[in-house]
């Protein structure tokens, strides 16, 4: 099989899908690797390491596109790409179709197979190539929103770990999945004070047992949140709904009440984002202000530390990839129920059951 590795021109988006030692071992399996020039170099690979390992340097992405048979990529195609798209590609890579439905529609109509890193499950029913880049987004989401409550960047200025006499800041973490835990984990270890909302019982005893003494859990019962948002420094948005549109779980209303100048990160943003107020921003123009609110709504958090998340992502995702290319996009989908649930769109249809309602 040909497969195609992209540059990505998504904002402020560094990673690479593909790493050197990848493409060694797709071109040792049989198959062509083209890989655009400067794909690599802010994951730390120049186009050298990818020759090396055996894969064919192409100068641009209508050539890569023309020819690829499966392109991996880390974003979802951008406007300037759906042109790009043939009927019957394979493209594999983050889609989030839920947030999007222009995406939805030209991919559609591209008639490409869409195989999405999101939806991926394995034999534990998990999300193997979502949790690293979930990890990362969980630990950088208490990293920036600590600098953005300082009052150079339009913070209230607080630090989160206070000192001898003053007390911490609180963080609330609304949701304790993969996110979630690493967002506390982080947050503690600075010394603020946390707090972990969720409504699995299991989950927060699971929590409740692995986290250190400052950090509680919650069972975001009614009233509960917005009880919680009113003594926030931080909030950070870590709700996920497999393959849904996230829940929108903070009203105009409610974000008006967390004290001015608190901030907060919606890590869900990619999804839709869970606060009334959300929009997508970038790493170069992050934040904005809303009801007195500092927003961090970045919709690739993982983007900025690409020499972490590009090799984080390429370690889970190289095995699927191998095999897809190896076995064929049927014989793909045949050899676990999980590699099925990665199919969001094929042939112009949409198969995710969570995305079409998204849309109605």
């Amino acid at each position: 099989m040909i497969v195609g590795v992209p540059r990505e021109i998504k904002t402020d988006e560094y990673r690479v899908a593909l790493l050197p030692s990848g493409a060694k071992g797709l071109t040792q399996d049989g198959h062509v690797v083209l890989v655009e020039h400067g794909a690599g170099l802010a994951s730390g690979f120049d186009d050298n390491a990818y020759a090396a390992a055996g894969a064919e340097l192409v100068d641009s992405a209508d050539v890569l596109y023309r020819r690829a048979e499966l392109v991996v990529k880390v974003k979802e195609p951008q406007p300037t790409e759906y042109g790009r798209l043939r009927h019957g590609q394979i493209v594999f890579c983050f889609f989030h179709f839920a947030a999007s439905r222009e995406l939805t529609e030209r991919c559609a109509a591209a008639g490409i197979a869409a195989m999405a890193y999101e939806t991926l499950t394995d034999v534990q029913g998990r999300l193997p190539l979502l949790t690293p880049m979930s990890e990362i987004a969980g630990k950088m989401s208490v990293q920036e929103g600590a600098k953005c409550l300082e009052r150079p960047a339009g913070g209230r200025g607080v630090l989160l770990g206070g000192v001898p006499g003053v007390a911490p800041g609180l963080v609330v973490i609304i949701g304790g999945g993969v996110v979630g835990e690493n967002a506390a984990q982080v947050a503690a270890g600075m010394g603020a004070s946390v707090r972990i909302l969720d409504l699995n019982l299991d989950r927060l005893r699971y929590l409740a047992d692995v986290m250190p003494h400052n950090v509680a859990t919650v069972y975001s019962g009614p009233g509960v949140l917005q009880e919680c948002l009113a003594e926030a420094d931080l909030v950070i948005g870590a709700v996920h709904v497999r393959g849904s549109r996230c829940p929108v779980l903070i009203d105009r209303a409610a974000m008006a009440s967390v004290p001015g100048g608190s901030v907060f990160v919606d890590v869900a943003i990619d999804q839709g984002g869970c606060s009334e107020t959300s929009r997508p921003t970038t790493h170069r123009e992050p934040t904005y202000v809303a009801e007195g609110v500092v927003h961090y709504c970045v919709a690739n958090i993982p983007g900025a530390v690409p020499r972490t998340s590009a090799r984080a992502l390429c370690n889970a995702s190289l095995p699927y990839v191998r095999e897809l290319a190896g076995l064929g996009l049927d014989g793909f989908l045949a050899a676990a129920p999980g590699h099925a649930a990665a199919l969001n769109i094929r042939g112009g249809n949409v198969l995710n059951q969570a995305v079409r309602e998204a849309f109605g």
